[in-house]
């Protein structure tokens, strides 16, 4: 079957790859086609626009590009009609998918599946009304999802399992790096433990939480500070803030940092999820502009409790956030006191974490989902 896929950016190219591969696992005769990134042309097909040049964030950048967005989602519609798959499957990114599955929907007989929802249980959850009429199936990898779409919304889902669990889990059993290994390898003390810093994937999340994340760890002396360094950002970017400092930058290991800390600072997003994961106790450290107005935002406004996945997920709070008003160098430095070994939090927290893995599931998330999109294409040509 023809399998049309759309993503916006690293992390859907990412997992978009890994479904293609289970889609090929569960399909041979499966053939490609999608607007995605460099791992999904690894796996084959006809990669036909790169997401580098649908990714616009913040309201400027989108105002200025709009044109470009514009014509971007024009020739997608037609690039579907011309190839006229058997289906189209969108992972994330909805301010774009979800006008395509408007089309499709409107225009074809094409089926849409929705791999990974758009987090619209935060915010425009107005968008529900668009994905009942628009979405054909939903396949979620976060389980709190289940009962807001089900329950809330009436639209049955699909809960896959979760793609990050299966990574880390994958890479903790095979990784056998010593930690005298890994610090020989990156300039480290072997003889000092590590607090981890998780600082974001974007210029502006490094630059308004970083000089705080270190401000506070510095002051634990008998650790040393090891920053995760992004792909996407140049080591120059990062001495802005490090230089002087005796913070050490570690570049593309962020599991292998993770294995050998004991505990982290972390800015929010998929991060605070793999950094529970691997049972490192973490703070989340989240500074915005206006944090008054974002607080009464959060309480009034946004339409959940956490903004962490591993809260999230468990329901409540497992580990602390520090956002808006109580993004301050004195609580972070408090909260990261208690999760230290043999500080007052750190095991109830790692009792925690393993609730939140068990509430994840072991499944193989894009093989699972391959294996249900394949078997509903089949039996609706039966």
């Amino acid at each position: 079957m023809r399998y049309y896929l759309i993503v916006g950016e690293a992390s859907g190219d990412l997992h978009a790859s890994r479904l293609m591969r289970s889609l090929k696992n569960a399909d041979e005769l499966a053939e490609f086609r999608f607007f995605g990134g460099d791992v999904m042309a690894a796996e084959g097909g006809t990669l036909v626009k790169h997401y580098r040049d649908l990714a616009y964030m913040g309201f400027v950048p989108v105002l200025l590009h709009l044109n470009t967005i514009f014509k971007n989602m024009a020739f997608c519609k037609r690039d579907i009609v011309a190839w006229n798959p058997d289906v189209v499957i969108l992972v994330d990114y909805p301010g774009f998918n979800l006008n395509i599955a408007k089309f499709v929907h409107a225009k074809t007989h094409i089926p849409v599946y929705y791999y990974i929802s758009p987090k619209i249980w935060a915010w425009k959850e107005w968008r529900i009304k668009r994905i009942k009429r628009d979405v054909r199936e939903m396949f979620s990898i976060l389980p709190f999802e289940v009962p807001f779409y089900e329950e809330k919304h009436k639209f049955p889902i699909h809960y896959v399992g979760n793609p990050t669990a299966q990574e880390v889990a994958e890479f903790r059993a095979s990784y056998d790096e010593t930690r005298e290994e890994f610090c020989a390898a990156n300039g480290l003390d072997a003889d000092r433990p590590v607090i981890a810093l998780l600082a974001g994937s974007r210029k502006q999340e490094i630059k308004d939480n970083l000089p705080a994340m270190i401000e506070a760890a510095e002051k634990f002396v008998d650790y040393q500070m090891v920053l995760a360094g992004a792909p996407s950002i140049d080591d120059g970017y990062y001495e802005r803030f490090i230089k002087g400092t005796p913070v050490k930058l570690v570049k593309d290991s962020t599991y292998q940092l993770l294995s050998h800390s004991s505990a982290a600072l972390v800015t929010s997003g998929t991060a605070t999820l793999e950094t529970a994961l691997f049972d490192v106790p973490q703070v989340v450290c989240y500074e915005t502009p206006v944090p008054k107005l974002i607080r009464f935002a959060f309480n009034h406004i946004i339409k959940v409790k956490f903004i962490s996945l591993v809260n999230l997920i468990a329901d409540r709070e497992v580990v602390p956030e520090l956002l808006a008003d109580r993004f301050t160098t004195d609580n972070i430095l408090s909260a990261l006191r208690r999760i230290l070994p043999g500080g007052a939090g750190r095991e109830q927290m790692l009792a925690d974490y393993r609730e939140v893995r068990q509430k994840l599931g072991d499944t193989v998330a894009p093989d699972n989902a391959a294996h249900i999109m394949v078997d509903l294409l089949i039996n609706r040509f039966l």
